[in-house]
């Protein structure tokens, strides 16, 4: 792939994360400052290497799995040198919510989880010890993806057996990214997983992290997991 081409990739999943519509090659030719046709041909250049796909009839671009799988890969590459705006105002808020229930190490993580559901708009989740709590179901199937039943079936099936794959899978990077089919269950969700690993009291192996559709904000959903992970590690 091009750094042209990369660069395009990266606006097509961006564009698309804040618009939840197919990105057309206007759009993208007035952002590069070349003509629609150059578009067009970079684009099916990406479309024949398997990073972008026309959903049904539309003129418009959406990424794949491989597509984001890419982009993801080239934020942890950096290492979050680019924060997004606003990340640290957000992680701070989570630190406050935290700190008001230090005393109780389980509300901790309970108001951790609810701090990421309200920021991210996803489903949260920790396990930790015997410990499973989940909220966010609302904010999920809000979401364009799954307001029609297509992947509904598949992403409850991931929300009632992440518990049991969390044993047997033991993610063990302080922070993990499971995009799309790359689930080893709910392959056909559409959401992607983003976990964060940290110590407790509860357990070496406790869990943190959001489910959400595969379209969303990678670099500041990611952090913020990884912050938050890392928050109740230093703090529990």
């Amino acid at each position: 792939m091009t750094e042209r081409q990369q660069a395009i990739l990266v606006a097509i999943i961006e564009q698309y994360a804040e618009i939840a519509a197919p990105v057309g090659s206007v759009t993208l030719a007035k952002l590069f400052g070349v003509s629609s046709a150059t578009i067009r041909s970079e684009m099916a250049k990406l479309e024949e290497m398997g990073f972008i796909e026309a959903p049904h009839t539309s003129a418009g671009r959406i990424p794949t799995d491989k597509g984001y799988r890419v982009y993801v890969n080239g934020i942890t590459d950096a290492q979050m040198t680019e924060l997004p705006s606003g990340i640290d105002r957000s992680a701070r808020a989570i630190e406050a919510h935290v700190n008001s229930h230090v005393d109780k190490s389980d509300r901790a993580i309970r108001s951790a989880v609810d701090s990421l559901v309200e920021l991210t708009g996803n489903f949260g989740f920790a396990s930790f010890g015997e410990h499973l709590y989940m909220n966010g179901m609302t904010q999920l199937f809000s979401q364009p993806e799954f307001i029609e039943g297509g992947h509904v079936q598949a992403i409850a099936r991931l929300i009632d057996n992440i518990e049991r794959w969390l044993r047997e899978a033991v993610p063990n990077e302080p922070l993990n990214v499971f995009i799309g089919s790359e689930n080893p269950i709910g392959k056909s969700s559409g959401a992607t997983l983003i976990i964060s690993r940290f110590c407790s009291q509860f357990s070496n192996n406790s869990y943190i992290g959001v489910i959400g559709p595969t379209r969303q904000n990678y670099r500041r959903t990611m952090e913020l997991v990884r912050r938050t992970g890392a928050m109740l590690e230093e703090m529990l």
